[in-house]
């Protein structure tokens, strides 16, 4: 089996809200949008989809990371935090391979921004081999 593309949709009364976040601070640019579900691709080409809530569907109510790897979390952090929002996961190292911070959108989703560093020596032997 080949997947194609994946995506996850986030189900939010602050679609409005949550589509602004993204496309004023990653760029996302909408795909498909009916008011109610949007499709935003972001520049590598991935596509978040966010949703308000339809009869019988709960809205997201958090615990989930939006991982987006960047060629510089410090030049994003620096033009976040310089546009006034707010880091929920200060930028730091990682000993597990990233330099990174999070920043929450306005449906309660953790967005971390992160860049590739060299691990620590005790998490080498957790990077499994790739064909």
């Amino acid at each position: 089996m080949k997947i194609e593309s994946a995506s996850m949709t986030v189900v939010t009364a602050q679609l409005a809200e949550a589509r602004r976040f993204y496309q004023q601070y990653f760029a996302a640019r909408p795909l498909f949008d009916c008011g109610w579900y949007v499709v935003l691709r972001l520049s590598n080409g991935q596509e978040l989809c966010l949703m308000e809530p339809q009869e019988g569907m709960v809205p997201f109510n958090g615990g989930i990371f939006l991982n987006i790897r960047v060629e510089d979390a410090d030049a994003l952090h620096k033009s976040l935090t310089a546009a006034g929002l707010a880091v929920a996961i200060p930028l730091d190292d990682h000993p597990w391979g990233d330099r990174g911070f999070g920043v929450v959108d306005p449906a309660g989703v953790m967005v971390y921004c992160h860049h590739t560093i060299a691990p620590a020596a005790e998490f080498e032997p957790f990077f499994l081999p790739q064909d």
